[in-house]
């Protein structure tokens, strides 16, 4: 069940939502009546598209670029919003500038860094803009009904001292999926619901004469990712209650210990072990070399193209039952440098709508950032597949992604986590290295 996050009471939020002009220094948003058709754009408007030199203001907006990642490109998406939001606000035009996905923290980085920021960019982190003071908080950019749509797992991650400064737009969790007829060979009646039933499940396909029984991502692509998974799943984690790191923990030294023992030492995680990348995981699964992979729901479109029987299930806790599910999301932030807040509040607002919120979810293979549209998903057919994964959103747990040395923390994690689980390897001595690099880092730069 959503529950929307309330900054003030719901009914002055639904009433402040609904009456134009500003309220309490903060722009509000009409909400039009009804709902739209299911994937479809709010893109009828009086008139013609504007060019920049007619507008007033020309917002600069950096985004990625997925290549050919899903069905539907990422582009073609910001560029069918961008044509409809300067039709309905002529005053206002939006250069759009898509950069390779692989490369977009980095040119972020470098343009913030040159003097030279975007109004909007999306990006994998935060915190070392808020550090410099070069951020707009959501509050002095959204609305208040904005503002409460957001899935409060999701504005809380965004938040660095309860000031929220990344705004949820691309969100994932990962659940595990496993091949059906592989299962059915091995003897395999239903998915695990613990550890060892997983241990048990992977014995069985070995057995059965499949290459990677459970396909353990713990290579550097997305090691920080898979490993999160595992650590929530035995109450632990990366940071504590007051926000510091605990890498070293007794529960997170086990964990990795019981993966390591339980599966890459008796080659259940495949050829690779635990080197083994997402990308290769992933093509693994649709290619039937792979019985089990926690997975995003990326994979969905993947699996159905490549005619894969799938299930997935909750990725479940060492002792039985489901885990505190982790979370992925891509974030925008507004710079504050060339001082467009109330254009930039005006985009989002209208990049934030239910409408273009499904839109871009159900094309791109993620799930939506905003109560409104998980629940308009929730209730249509035509995303049943991804109905188990925006249930697990209101529980998810994220990376610490307010926290300015997470960056080089997670380097560190991505670079050793798999030595620690090799057959030779260490968990106790790697997390022990991880925590004192960690505690070095946030002292310098937390």
């Amino acid at each position: 069940m959503f529950i929307r996050r309330r900054r003030a009471p719901f009914f002055l939020i639904r009433t402040a939502a609904r009456t134009a002009g500003t309220a309490g220094g903060r722009r509000t948003v009409r909400r039009a009546a009804g709902l739209a058709a299911a994937l479809t754009l709010t893109l009828t408007a009086c008139g013609g598209a504007e060019s920049e030199g007619d507008a007033d203001v020309t917002l600069d907006l950096v985004v990625a670029d997925y290549g050919h990642r899903t069905a539907r490109s990422s582009t073609d998406y910001w560029k069918r919003v961008i044509d409809a939001f300067e039709k309905r606000h002529p005053d206002i035009a939006v250069h759009l500038d898509p950069v390779p996905y692989t490369r977009l923290d980095k040119t972020v980085a470098a343009r913030a860094a040159d003097g030279d920021a975007p109004d909007i960019a999306q990006s994998g982190v935060f915190a070392p803009y808020v550090a410099k003071g070069q951020l707009y908080s959501a509050d002095e950019t959204l609305s208040i009904g904005t503002q409460a749509d957001f899935v409060p797992a999701l504005a809380r991650a965004g938040e660095i001292s309860h000031v929220q400064y990344g705004m949820p737009f691309s969100s994932s969790t990962p659940r595990l999926f496993y091949n059906k007829k592989l299962f059915a060979r091995a003897g395999i009646e239903r998915p695990p619901t613990s550890w060892a039933g997983i241990e048990r499940a992977a014995a069985a396909l070995k057995a059965a004469g499949v290459q990677t029984p459970y396909a353990l991502q713990t290579g550097p692509e997305a090691a920080e990712d898979e490993t999160l998974s595992w650590l929530l799943g035995n109450n632990g984690g990366y940071v504590g209650m007051s926000g510091g790191y605990t890498l070293d923990s007794a529960e997170n030294t086990a964990t990795l210990t019981a993966v390591r023992d339980g599966l890459v030492d008796p080659g259940l995680t495949g050829p690779k072990g635990s080197s083994l990348n997402r990308t290769e995981a992933y093509r693994g699964f649709v290619t039937g070399k792979v019985g089990m992979v926690l997975a995003h729901p990326v994979l969905i479109p993947m699996a159905e193209e490549a005619h894969v029987p799938y299930g997935t299930a909750p990725f479940p806790r060492r002792t039985g039952g489901a885990a505190t599910p982790a979370g992925l999301s891509d974030w925008l932030v507004a710079f504050k440098q060339h001082h467009h807040a109330q254009q930039i509040g005006t985009f989002l607002d209208f990049l934030y709508s239910t409408d273009n919120a499904v839109h871009y979810a159900g094309g791109q293979g993620t799930l939506p950032v905003t109560v409104p549209a998980a629940e308009k998903m929730r209730a249509d057919a035509v995303y049943r597949p991804l109905w188990p994964f925006v249930d697990q959103l209101p529980k998810v747990q994220f990376q610490p992604m307010g926290t300015t040395s997470w960056p080089r923390v997670r380097a560190g994690l991505q670079e050793k986590i798999a030595g620690a689980l090799s057959r030779n390897g260490d968990p106790a001595a790697v997390l022990d290295g991880l925590q004192n690099e960690a505690d070095h880092r946030a002292a310098v730069v937390d």
